[in-house]
């Protein structure tokens, strides 16, 4: 698979072992071109990932292989690479990787990562969110035409409330919108935030969005998958690779592009020419932190006014405090009080 090579990454030679395995066979992309990709758009994934715990989800045998997510920073680590005590639901914690130069990016690459998932906390203050991430998701039946429709109208309910947001593909059929924020909130109250503009744009758009959590419910509208933003769930940075045979990637847009882009059309070997042309178009988003106080007091009239709670946590989430029993509704029309089901 070729002799091992050192690749410059921002001045740190990274040593790249295997450059001619094939990641992507559909393609012939090796993990050389996966790693001379990260080079290209460098200062973005950098930006994205700066000071941020990260999981990786490695695809040691390529796209085809199997693959897993590594949360736990490896024992190989550099001593140059810096890790952040995170915290999971159940209070056990963990040492993650927390990258703060491109090296690390390439280092990591080299252990067949594709896709990094930074948490939305900085390492100064991993229970404080400093960005609220909003995952428009298409359901069977939906297309990422129907994620831009929603997109652009969380637009306006975003900025409704005080607050803007930055958005980018998934690299699949949804769109990601990231609003950074002051880290002045919990988890459980930048969720809330969260739900409560999913409730907006769904009585907005009821015919096409849905922020219900069970799948039987959701019908062929997108999803506001509000718990990606709670404890431990991340959403794909911008600029990862995505694991379909065309090697996508997560590309960040300007709103004003989001109709005519096609996702499809970003992947290692375009982006990098995109990148050298416009920069990192959301360069800007670290200039800026919002206040949740809109999105809150939405929630709080939803609850008073219109009896709107706390929505289910994933199966594996301890019980949280006001949350509705996690049971599927067709099985809640059987039994009694079963708190099992999964979304």
């Amino acid at each position: 698979m070729g002799a091992a090579v050192e690749l410059d990454a921002g001045g740190r030679a990274v040593r790249l072992s295997n450059p001619d395995k094939v990641y992507f066979p559909a393609k012939g992309y090796t993990k050389r071109d996966v790693a001379e990709y990260f080079l290209a758009v460098g200062p973005g994934i950098t930006r994205a990932l700066n000071h941020r715990p990260t999981t990786l989800q490695r695809f040691v045998d390529g796209v085809e292989g199997d693959f897993f997510y590594q949360k736990r920073a490896p024992k190989n680590l550099p001593d140059w690479i810096p890790t952040a005590r995170i915290a999971f639901p159940s209070g056990r914690p963990a040492d993650e990787l927390c990258p703060t130069e491109l090296a690390a990016v390439i280092w990591a690459a080299n252990l067949g990562t594709l896709t990094f998932h930074p948490w939305p906390v900085r390492a100064g203050d991993t229970d404080h969110p400093d960005e609220l991430r909003i995952d428009l998701d298409p359901q069977p039946g939906t297309d990422y035409a129907d994620a831009v429709a929603a997109a652009h109208e969380l637009r306006s309910v975003l900025e409704d409330h005080g607050v803007r947001g930055w958005p980018k593909t998934s690299g699949g059929r949804g769109m990601h919108v990231f609003v950074p924020i002051e880290p002045a909130w919990t988890f459980t109250e930048v969720r809330r935030a969260a739900i409560a503009a999913g409730r907006e744009l769904e009585r907005r758009m009821p015919e096409r969005v849905t922020t219900a959590w069970w799948k039987e419910e959701r019908g062929e509208r997108i999803f506001v998958d509000f718990n990606q933003t709670a404890r431990d769930r991340t959403i794909a940075s911008a600029y990862s690779v995505r694991p379909f045979p065309h090697a996508p990637v997560s590309a960040p847009l300007r709103w004003e592009e989001i109709d005519d882009a096609e996702p499809r059309d970003f992947d290692i070997r375009t982006m990098p020419g995109r990148y050298a042309e416009l920069g990192d178009v959301h360069a800007d988003m670290d200039q800026e932190a919002f206040r949740l106080d809109g999105l809150l007091e939405l929630a709080d009239r939803d609850e008073k006014e219109r009896g709107l709670g706390d929505m289910p946590y994933p199966p594996e989430y301890p019980k949280m405090p006001g949350e509705p029993k996690r049971v599927q509704p067709s099985r809640a029309r059987h039994d009694d009080g079963d708190d099992g089901g999964t979304a």
